[in-house]
């Protein structure tokens, strides 16, 4: 199964941003949150072509940050959501991706934001060799 976040290219884009990254992802989070209640909306309206659009703007931003499952899970809507535009259908196959898919941007989001943290204490491990969060903060 696709990991939820490809650490490699997660590790690539923030070097490539540089002190951009966390203004950028969160622009992701906003503009992701939009793009999933827009898809949610078009869905209970069963109205395929207004899919698309959402739906191929988080693939793209998703895989920009490696979020890989989120931007397949997006990919599968968008493509499935043009076949029905082009046949007339209404969207009903995709019932059950486009009810985990706000699960899933938030599980994505929240790795995204837990790597990003400046608060968190980072150690090796065998998920992420570079970096993975230490949740001791102290002793009682």
């Amino acid at each position: 199964m696709t990991p939820i976040v490809n650490w490699t290219t997660f590790s690539e884009v923030r070097t490539a941003l540089g002190a951009d990254f966390v203004r950028i992802l969160g622009y992701f989070r906003e503009d992701g949150t939009k793009s999933v209640a827009a898809i949610e909306e078009a869905m209970r309206a069963k109205a395929a072509a207004q899919l698309v659009l959402p739906a191929h703007t988080l693939k793209g931003e998703s895989a920009q940050f490696g979020a890989e499952r989120l931007s397949e899970l997006a990919e599968k809507i968008e493509v499935v959501a043009r076949k029905c535009v082009e046949l007339r259908q209404e969207p009903d196959e995709l019932l059950q991706q486009v009810v985990g898919l706000r699960d899933l941007f938030e599980d994505s989001l929240g790795q995204l934001e837990k790597e990003t943290n400046p608060l968190v204490e980072r150690r090796a491990t065998d998920r992420n060799p570079a970096m993975v969060a230490n949740h001791g903060f102290g002793r009682i």
